[in-house]
């Protein structure tokens, strides 16, 4: 697709083309490539650094990194522009009936979903969707962290001025905003340096209150408490919209995204804990990865041997989200073109989906170690067994379980129920039950423990185990 940019004196091409959907995957420190764009009219000097990144034909050819490319006045320029799936949930919730108009955000490191709502009848007036504008410093949360700890305050600002625009001018009698423990301090303004390093252990994980004036926002807003380091209020929304704190037996909540986030309990105790996953499972560090949109593959069957590969909006492919990826993976173990170890089994070590679109072997490492990170999680938490496992989040309402457990994302012996964006869903319950909302998050915090994953040896042993590209069962599961 073409765009043209009138970018001004200094100014990168990086800012205006962030917000028509091109990805900056490391943050713009020009180290995968994953930014080009072809120059079709006017100019674009070639830097160092594109000249270290991309080949002499793409730069021959016009291609330019986005991250690093700047221009003197108008330029038209070839993008591979997408329009995210973003996940809303209007499913039905409680309500005790107050005059006026709320807001619930769910803040995610990716994706922005606002709903604004009737206070009286419980009604989703309007929702807005876009991209994190913080993606533009890094796909993860690492990244951004580090970013934050060099320019302290500018993400901040930056989210709080994207959702005060998205949330609009009509009066709202206050806003409730859930998200992970990273987008939380970076929201509210908190020292974002324990969360950069072991123990990862924050002294500020409690909601936070600010007044109208100081946001500019049309409303009174609370950013939500955490649960734990990594483990934000959006895993606490989530918790609260399945009830898992109300299960006779246990249950799991599994929040897949790019910081993955499970929680194992019932109402007698519950324990949770973060996988780091990274970005992969949402395209992220993938070669030819992207986010579902236009263009991407989103799944793959096997047909006549070969792969049979549907890519939304149709015409040519573009790339792979999350889901192709995961389906695209357990295809070739199906055909015998990946082995259980990750390895490919021809010389080229490349595997061939359609037109111009292929994953390496560094894909397929990337995956596994998303996946092995969150199924070792699960396997760590869920050790006394699940009688349900609960899907939240746009991937995990996206993928095909049976090729989840194929390559051992999801495990064999489980009843898997995809739950929406029960993030966003318990906050509006929040919401609309204000009268018992602190004892709710009381009652969950009370019952809830955390599992530092990464202080556990045995979680080495079992993330090394759980890489393998192969099915596996969860012990004491009866399912």
């Amino acid at each position: 697709m073409k765009l043209e940019l009138h970018p001004r004196t200094g100014q990168t091409l990086a800012d205006q083309l962030f917000a028509v959907g091109v990805e900056f995957p490391c943050g713009g420190d020009s180290a995968c490539g994953g930014c080009k764009v072809r120059v079709l009219e006017g100019e674009v000097p070639v830097t160092a650094t594109t000249q270290e990144a991309l080949s002499e034909k793409e730069i021959c050819d016009g291609w330019r990194l986005a991250c690093c490319a700047s221009a003197a006045g108008r330029v038209v320029v070839e993008v591979e522009q997408w329009s995210p799936r973003v996940l809303t949930d209007e499913a039905y919730v409680l309500i005790e009936p107050r005059a006026g108009r709320g807001a619930v955000i769910d803040l995610g490191t990716t994706t922005l979903v606002v709903q604004v709502v009737d206070l009286s009848s419980g009604e989703v007036l309007r929702v807005e969707t876009a991209l994190n504008p913080q993606g533009r410093y890094g796909a993860d949360v690492m990244s951004r962290l580090q970013y934050d700890l060099r320019q302290p305050g500018e993400l901040g600002r930056l989210i709080r001025e994207a959702l005060g625009l998205m949330l609009g001018n009509e009066p709202l009698r206050e806003v409730l905003v859930a998200g992970n423990t990273p987008m939380h301090h970076l929201f509210c303004g908190l020292d974002v340096e324990p969360l950069t390093h072991a123990p990862f252990a924050s002294p500020t994980l409690g909601g936070y209150r600010f007044e109208s004036p100081e946001l500019g926002w049309p409303g009174t807003a609370e950013f939500l408490p955490c649960l734990g380091a990594f483990v934000g209020s959006d895993l606490l929304c989530g918790i609260l919209a399945t009830r898992l704190d109300e299960q006779k037996q246990p249950c799991a909540l599994f929040d897949i995204g790019t910081n993955g986030e499970v929680a194992v309990g019932s109402a007698q105790r519950i324990v949770y804990a973060s996988t780091a996953a990274g970005p992969a499972l949402e395209g992220g560090r993938i070669g030819v990865g992207m986010r579902a949109g236009t263009g991407a593959i989103d799944t793959v069957h096997v047909r006549d041997g070969g792969f049979d590969c549907h890519v939304i909006g149709g015409g040519r492919a573009r790339g792979i989200c999350g889901s192709g990826l995961v389906d695209a993976a357990a295809c070739g173990v199906e055909l015998g073109l990946i082995g259980a170890n990750g390895r490919l089994a021809n010389a080229e070590k490349s595997l061939p989906l359609a037109q111009g679109i292929a994953l390496s072997q560094g894909d397929l490492r990337e995956l596994q170690l998303a996946k092995g990170a969150m199924a070792a999680g699960l396997s760590m938490l869920a050790d006394q067994g699940i009688e349900k496992l609960c899907l939240a989040g746009a991937f995990g309402n996206y993928i095909r379980q049976t090729s989840a457990r194929v390559i051992g994302l999801l495990p064999e012996n489980v009843v898997v129920q995809p739950v929406g964006n029960s993030a966003l869903r318990g906050a509006r319950e929040l919401l609309l039950t204000p009268s018992t909302r602190q004892a709710r998050l009381q009652k969950i915090a009370a019952l809830s423990r955390h599992v530092e994953l990464a202080a556990d040896p045995d979680f080495q042993h079992l993330y090394a185990e759980r890489m393998a590209l192969a099915r596996y069962r969860l012990k004491g599961c009866a399912c």
